[in-house]
Formats: structure tokens, sequence, C-alpha cells
């Protein structure tokens, strides 16, 4: 069965025909062409595949295109070029083989602001310092060649700025 639905991406309105069983990742990439969302595991535990959601972080794996009509999404790609995140991955070469970057990005970008506004974590009532806040924060995504250090410093140096 097909639905029509609207997605607004990156700032702009797309409107198509989905299948209900479409992810909005799925949509992303093979209906509007947008590839900075990376399928991984397609089962929401890598990460490969986080965008915003009226700015929290998602995995679009996850999310069905059907429920999300009128949605504002935003890629990697939407992110404005550099943004100050991506920024600090280059500086601190955060990245190895580029798979996941632009996951993590996203995820950094959420995380940053969400340290900024004060939101707690599953660690902040522990004590926990940045570093661990950080890694807490960032423990949804995976980067398989294990760049972790640098994408920790890079987040880090992004919340300090």
């Amino acid at each position: 069965m097909d639905a029509d639905i609207t997605l607004f991406v990156d700032g702009t309105e797309h409107r198509l025909t989905v299948d209900t069983r479409t992810t909005v990742l799925d949509a992303l990439r093979e209906r509007l062409g947008i590839t900075s969302a990376k399928k991984g595991c397609d089962h929401g535990q890598c990460g490969a595949c986080t965008v915003l959601l009226e700015d929290r972080r998602v995995n679009s794996c996850l999310m069905p295109a059907v429920a999300y009509d009128g949605a504002c999404l935003r890629t990697a790609d939407g992110l404005g070029e550099p943004h100050p995140v991506q920024r600090e991955f280059i500086r601190h070469d955060a990245f190895q083989c580029g798979y996941c970057t632009p996951g993590q990005v996203v995820s950094a970008v959420a995380a940053v602001e969400e340290l900024k506004a004060g939101e707690p974590s599953a660690v902040t009532a522990e004590g926990a310092d940045l570093d661990g806040e950080i890694r807490e924060r960032m423990s949804g995504n995976i980067c398989r060649c294990g760049a972790y250090a640098n994408i920790v410093r890079a987040v880090t140096e992004a919340v300090t700025r």
C-alpha cells in the first residue's frame, strides 16, 4: 500500500509517494538521493543513519516514513558548510574511513546542544566529567575504525568553544 507524504529535509519540502513499509532512511537515500545518512546495521544499533528530527537525533532506519509526514529533518548535508562540529572533526582527525562520519557529526551536533543547554544524560548524576558525558551521549554511534579518542576530542572542542 502506498501513501503520499511530505518531508522537509535540510530546509526543502519534498512530496513523495512511498510504500507504507518505507523507512525515513530509505526515503532519503533511495527516493530523494540524500546519501549522507548511511545504511549500516538497519537495526538502529550503529548510528550511521542518524539525522535530526526537530533538532533531536534519531535513527532514521527505525522510522516509518508515513509516521513522519510533515516532519522537519536535518542531515549532515544540511548542517552548513562547514559546521563548527565538522571543523573540529577535521582538525582532530576524528574519522578514518568516513562511513560513520555523517552520523557521528549529526549526533555530535545534538550532543553539543544538549550539553550547552544543561540537559542531563544517564551519567550526569554520577558526576561524570566532560569526557564521560560526551562518551555517553555519543554511545549510540559506532565507529568500526576506532576513531573514538579523536571523536571525543573533537566534540570536547566543539563544546568548549
